[in-house]
């Protein structure tokens, strides 16, 4: 188990590290006197990916939230559907993961 902790801390503070990166998801300035069509769609589309990217990023932070949670309480390693054990396999690739191979399919 602390194998897997010590993944999970690594991988949360990979993220975190990563928020504190230069923000592109500001507000895209409507003015297209200063700012060409192209260049503005261009602009909106990059915004609209940083968004999602740090959209994905904080799912990924929950999910390795929950799964400390789930080492502290002895949780871990267990599906949450058929409370069957998740094989170390899985485990290794993903310590995220909350379903057995059966569930997730």
């Amino acid at each position: 188990m602390e194998s897997y902790k010590e993944s999970l801390l690594a991988m949360r503070e990979a993220l975190l590290a990563e928020n504190l990166i230069e923000d592109q998801s500001d507000i895209v300035v409507l003015d297209q006197s200063s700012v060409g069509r192209l260049s503005r769609m261009d602009a909106m589309q990059t915004q609209q990916i940083a968004l999602e990217t740090k959209r994905r990023r904080q799912r990924k932070l929950q999910a390795i939230d929950g799964a400390l949670v789930r080492i502290e309480s002895g949780d871990f390693g267990y599906c949450f559907v058929c409370d069957t054990e998740i094989s170390a396999e899985r485990l290794r690739i993903d310590p995220t993961i909350t379903r057995c191979k059966g569930c997730s399919e």
